[in-house]
């Protein structure tokens, strides 16, 4: 997927922060705003700070990943879902648990492998942001934003964070 024209509504997409929000990953998302919604696709670490910092840019979404415990103060479980205007959203950390795409699904977002990009069930984008705190094999930390266009049509682009200055940890 790619940019979309007439864009009506923007959604934050993060993972595998491990437990750090890189300072560069709120300045790409504060600089989508006005965020309709952050979702995060799980291993957000053992410090809920990051889903607070979150908060304070756009209504978070997240799910538990295969490193996270329970988060004081958020309820969160290995699934979840969100509407964002007619655009109906899946959040799963590790898309391999996920089985068959349900129908009333139009994007999944997931996590886990900390590798960016869209591939394509069906109908169905699944995106992932890769990760914010570990490159591992990739060229940069990403995070990722949905456009949702006017007309419904879904666009995704992926922030390259090392293009935006260097890690302060």
């Amino acid at each position: 997927m790619t940019r979309v024209r007439g864009v009506l509504t923007r959604v934050g997409l993060i993972s595998d922060t491990h437990g750090w929000l890189d300072p560069r990953a709120v300045t790409a998302l504060r600089a989508e705003e006005p965020l309709a919604a952050i979702v995060h696709a799980g291993d957000i670490g053992a410090d809920p700070r990051v889903l607070y910092e979150l908060e304070a840019i756009a209504p978070v979404t997240a799910v538990l990943g295969n490193c996270d415990a329970p988060q004081p103060g958020f309820e969160l479980g290995g699934i979840a879902r969100l509407r964002v205007g007619d655009t109906r959203i899946l959040v799963i950390h590790d898309f391999a648990d996920l089985g068959p795409i349900p129908e009333d699904v139009d994007v999944v977002v997931r996590g886990h492998s900390h590798v960016p990009g869209v591939a394509w069930h069906g109908s169905v984008p699944v995106i992932n942001p890769g990760s914010a705190t570990q490159r591992r094999r990739q060229d940069s930390c990403t995070v990722g934003v949905l456009e949702i266009a006017e007309d419904g049509r879904l666009g995704t682009r992926i922030i390259a964070l090392d293009e935006l200055g260097h890690r302060s940890r």
